[in-house]
């Protein structure tokens, strides 16, 4: 198989996964082996255009020219592969704890669940793989509009609210920002590819720079940055496989990923550096950072302060995009695979918890890690991946990220950061502390329950030592990020 044809099947394999899981409607085995199945090809087809990518090609496969110099195409650059890689990947291990949950909890709407999930992964390749803003800005709505189903999934007039409330911040900012940011950006180069350091240097005045990337990042409101952040907490009304797709596999990684490459190949950080034109939303990243833990800590919720936590952790990421050099940049990917893991792992272990015990609030949680011990476990590996501690992932992230602002002659952002590491310990410690240590008002109650269904155990046990393989082997995250580079 070609990488070309590799890179446009990664594509189309989740939409023809959706059709096999809508037919099998009637037969839950035969529909999840196709969800598996499916998710595990996905995976299998993104690895094999990884090679390529590490040789230095960029396989590239061209759709349809709507006009000239406007396409709708595919190109797998470095940050693209890594994204497709931690996304496809991880939807390997979403779809087992899906199984284990969705029928543990008895969820209604099963197939329609799955249908959607797959789609979401398909545009997700999408957003990975985009050639130009075009293609990523049709593959972004179409992920927003197929999680919308996963949002609201319940029917509860909650979940309603939560689905309204996503739905229309996430559309209305990359409507009314976004796509005027796009049409500036055609009209201004002529174009709207992704090319090595940037289109807009000899296109746009400078003292204008400071605006079109406002318009970019608020409009790109996938990645959560305040005051545009309000539709990730209310999507907690969804069943935690779908809080898992939209905080470790899908939708702020979409954001995220798109503000990192909306930076390189959009803008070009050098262009923005000699401009000095990321100051104001670096502060914008800065107090997002600080302000969504401080909120985190208020939350007794176990997802509602998990959900804060996700606010916080992405604006890590836009930080390190605006601090606009090659060390803070490769610990904006190098987090968006460690904050994966770490995340996706405490809210499976959110989830496995409400399965065994229905309990939702942190202060009704004390003892249950004596009766839980891997899932608490895992929370607590998850944690400590959060917060940067060795010997997890999360503290390669962190440390480019903290040298990244030293090279830009940034303390205050270095403070931000230490600050934020502070908090996360203030925020995630306690909730695992409380499961091992703490004395359960009614320990009858307590005895009794036991871990949840396998597959969500199995499921969270894997991805916790996925936090700490990333310790260990981060050279290929690193290689990747630094391949983003090498032609700049």
């Amino acid at each position: 198989m070609s990488p070309e044809f590799a890179t446009a099947l990664a594509v189309f394999l989740p939409l023809f996964g959706a059709v096999g899981i809508a037919l099998l409607d009637r037969h839950p085995n035969p529909r999840e082996t196709v969800t598996l199945v499916t998710a595990t090809a996905l995976f299998l087809v993104v690895c094999s255009v990884a090679p390529a990518v590490y040789r230095g090609d960029e396989p590239a496969v061209h759709f349809l020219e709507l006009v000239p110099h406007l396409s709708l195409a595919l190109r797998v650059e470095p940050l693209g592969l890594l994204f497709a890689l931690i996304a496809s990947g991880l939807w390997i291990v979403t779809s087992v704890y899906s199984i284990g949950y969705m029928r543990g909890n008895n969820e209604s709407h099963q197939t329609r669940f799955y249908v959607c999930f797959a789609v979401a992964l398909s545009a997700t390749m999408g957003v990975a793989f985009a050639a130009n803003m075009l293609t990523l800005f049709i593959f972004y709505e179409v992920l927003t509009l197929s999680t919308y189903p996963l949002v609201a999934h319940k029917g509860t007039d909650e979940a309603k609210r939560g689905g309204r409330v996503y739905l229309g911040l996430l559309l209305s900012t990359s409507i009314g920002f976004l796509l005027l940011a796009m049409i500036w950006t055609w009209f201004s180069a002529g174009t709207l590819d992704f090319v090595n350091g940037g289109i807009l240097r000899d296109t746009l005045d400078p003292s204008l720079l400071p605006l079109m990337l406002a318009l970019y990042l608020f409009g790109i409101g996938k990645a959560a940055l305040m005051p545009f952040h309000r539709w990730l907490p209310a999507a907690m009304v969804a069943p935690t496989p779908v809080s898992a797709l939209l905080h470790a596999v899908a939708v702020v990684k979409a954001g995220v990923f798109s503000v990192a490459k909306v930076t390189i190949y959009i803008f070009g950080i050098d262009f923005l550096r000699d401009a000095e034109a990321t100051t104001f939303m670096m502060w914008i990243a800065a107090f997002t950072l600080i302000a969504a833990s401080l909120v985190a800590m208020t939350k007794d919720n176990l997802k509602a302060r998990l959900a804060y936590s996700t606010v916080s952790q992405l604006a890590y990421i836009t930080l390190g995009a605006m601090l606009v050099n090659t060390t803070a940049l490769i610990g904006a990917g190098m987090h968006i695979a460690t904050h994966a893991f770490g995340k996706i792992t405490l809210f499976f272990c959110a989830g496995a918890i409400y399965l065994a015990t229905h309990k939702t609030e942190i202060s009704d949680m004390n003892g249950l890690g004596r009766a839980m011990p891997f899932t608490y476990g895992a929370m607590l590996i998850g944690a400590l991946s959060i917060i940067g501690l060795p010997p997890l992932g999360g503290v390669w992230s962190k440390w480019y990220l903290a040298i990244g602002s030293l090279e830009a002659g940034q303390w205050a952002m270095l403070s931000v950061l230490f600050i934020s590491s502070l908090l996360n310990i203030a925020y995630l410690l306690p909730i695992p502390i409380r499961g091992f240590f703490g004395q359960s008002s009614d320990r009858g109650e307590t005895n009794a329950v036991r871990e949840a269904p396998l597959p969500a155990v199995i499921a969270l046990t894997f991805s916790a030592l996925g936090c700490l393989v990333l310790f260990f082997f981060p050279g290929p995250l690193y290689r990747l990020m630094a391949l983003v580079f090498a032609g700049q």
